[in-house]
């Protein structure tokens, strides 16, 4: 599983694996889930309708994704090959709704990891209906009931709170799923207080899809940065993901798992070996 990172108030992590809480169309549900030793998951669901919660926890957890050709791809990338190794089932964990995704998207910008989920954290607490001792992804009903000064009090910056509530009231997010992705990508770009990164974002944990990168993001200038052996710009994290087609998004959690001294090491091995 994937969910190591997720500490948004949906989800709580305990040592045989997670819980999570998340909403189906026939009401909450409730789920507990661990990873035995062959890979296999081992799940236990509380849900009104038991295949429409099965279905979204199934959506949740990536689990029906066919990442073969990625790698495949992988295999033969100098700079995924390693992280790809060290982590072949890895995928991005999603959102209960595209609500909350774009909540993600913007308390991710310009602060660190840790903060971001701070703030997301008390958002979804803030907003989120509970449920079995959890919060549910924040509908937009939900996030209707509060002002950009409400929202502000969890940390999220003034114009980004501010965007959150327009963008929320203006588009009906859950209807992306469905949509072209070329047009939900444009369609967000024209929010002031959304970019690239944010988008990709939005697309991996909110629709569930791996075209889009996250361009821009910190660690992969930080990557660009020792690779070019330059400063690094947003434009460089652009080039670095254009390789990866309709696995940009995929491509970018690898990608930040490889660090630069990770990546020095691993070309003074190749290096030695080489020399052998």
């Amino acid at each position: 599983m994937t969910l190591g990172a997720v500490r948004d108030g949906t989800v709580r992590l305990h040592d045989y694996g997670a819980e999570l809480a998340f909403a189906t169309a026939a009401g909450p549900a409730h789920a507990r889930v661990a990873q035995r030793t062959d890979g296999m998951l081992a799940i236990a669901l509380d849900a009104p309708d038991a295949a429409a919660g099965l279905d979204r926890l199934r959506f949740l957890l990536g689990v029906d994704d066919d990442i073969a050709p990625f790698l495949a791809m992988a295999e033969r990338d100098p700079l995924l090959a390693g992280p790809v190794a060290r982590a072949r089932g890895l995928r991005a964990p999603r959102t209960g709704t595209c609500v909350h995704a774009l909540i993600r998207a913007l308390a991710g910008q310009l602060v660190t990891f840790s903060e971001a989920r701070r703030i997301e954290r008390g958002i979804v607490f803030r907003v989120g209906r509970p449920h079995a001792g959890q919060r549910l992804s924040p509908e937009r009903a939900d996030l209707a009931r509060l002002s950009a000064a409400q929202i502000c009090a969890s940390g999220l910056a003034p114009r980004r709170a501010a965007a959150l509530v327009r963008i929320s009231a203006q588009l009906d997010l859950e209807r992306l799923v469905t949509a072209p992705p070329d047009g939900v990508a444009a369609r967000l770009l024209r929010e002031r207080q959304l970019g690239p990164w944010s988008v990709g974002t939005f697309f991996l944990h909110g629709l569930g899809r791996y075209d889009r990168g996250l361009a821009g993001d910190l660690g992969l200038i930080k990557l660009c940065t020792a690779l070019l052996g330059r400063r690094a710009e947003s434009e460089d994290t652009v080039k670095l993901l254009e390789p990866y087609g309709e696995w940009a998004g995929l491509a970018s959690l690898h990608l930040l798992r490889a660090t630069p001294a990770t990546l020095r090491q691993e070309r003074a091995v190749e290096a030695r070996t080489a020399s052998a």
